[in-house]
This record gives C-alpha cells, sequence and structure tokens, in this order.
C-alpha cells in the first residue's frame, strides 16, 4: 500500500494543514465537506504539496517533523524547496 504525507493551503485564510493518509483524494474532499472538525471552519483547502511513502511508518514520521514546523514561512520554503515531489 502506498501512504501519502501531504500539506494544505486554505483558500480562506492561507494557513497551512499537515497530514498523512492512504487516500489522498477521499481525504482532501473530507477535509473541504467539513468533516473534520480540526480544518472545517478554514475551508475550502487545496493541496499545496505532497509525496508518497511506501511504509505507513515512514509517512508518519515525516509527518510528525512537518508538524514541528510552525512557521508560515518556513512551511512555504519547505514547499518551495520540494515542489517536484508533488503528486
Amino acid at each position: 500500500m502506498v501512504y501519502f504525507v501531504y500539506i494544505l493551503r486554505s483558500l480562506k485564510n492561507g494557513s497551512f494543514y499537515k497530514g498523512q493518509t492512504n487516500n489522498l483524494q477521499k481525504r482532501l474532499t473530507e477535509h473541504n465537506s467539513g468533516k473534520e472538525k480540526s480544518t472545517a471552519r478554514y475551508a475550502p483547502w487545496e493541496l499545496a504539496w505532497a509525496c508518497s511513502k511506501t511504509y505507513r511508518s515512514e509517512a508518519v514520521i515525516l509527518e510528525r517533523k512537518l508538524k514541528n514546523i510552525t512557521s508560515k514561512s518556513k512551511i512555504e520554503d519547505f514547499i518551495m524547496r520540494h515542489k517536484n515531489e508533488l503528486m
């Protein structure tokens, strides 16, 4: 199975959300439909960056590292530096 680590950008206020899933399209739909309490008020969301990992453990580790980046400018820099990985 393939796992995805992703960063979403809110079209409402420009904030970012980081996560991981095994079904990226379904997860994006869930975020935009308001099913997720943590992201509902900032919808709609767009996919800003994503990469795939073979193992869930790899995805969880990368997600944790991304969630430790709290500066908006550092997240934007990360996205720009790794934009070729966007799926």
